[in-house]
């Protein structure tokens, strides 16, 4: 996984949300884990404040949460890459701009096309087939 992709998808979330996505994406928590797990690896966070980023991690489909058989915790476990991620946020990003200004987005899009090197242009060719 190339670490820019990696970067921009931790950076493209709130700090702690990055940087416990950050822990996820690099295998530096089991691929089922627990909030104590989390704590752990930061115990320099509350618990709750734990429990709480990661019901929004799942809230906004990084993780997909499972309530433990038995237990009160729940079970985390990572729903997406972070290329996965970086797709569906810019996509979701994208339609909110063109909504929110119309043509004049879809304008300053056109208007960005003449600044795009031989490599994103070839990239854009191949995303379009």
């Amino acid at each position: 996984m190339a670490g820019s992709e990696l970067d921009r998808a931790a950076g493209a979330l709130g700090p702690l949300e990055g940087r416990i996505m950050r822990a996820v994406w690099t295998g530096k928590l089991p691929q089922v884990f627990v909030v104590s797990e989390v704590n752990a690896l930061m115990p320099e966070l509350a618990y709750t404040t734990v429990m709480t980023t990661l019901r929004r991690l799942a809230a906004k489909g990084l993780l997909t949460a499972r309530a433990s058989h038995g237990r009160r915790a729940h079970e985390y476990r990572c729903a997406t890459t972070p290329a996965g991620f970086l797709v569906a946020a810019s996509a979701r990003e994208a339609a909110d701009v063109v909504d929110r200004y119309g043509e004049a987005a879809l304008a300053a899009f056109a208007a960005r096309l003449d600044a795009l090197t031989p490599e994103q242009r070839r990239q854009l060719e191949e995303l379009r087939k």
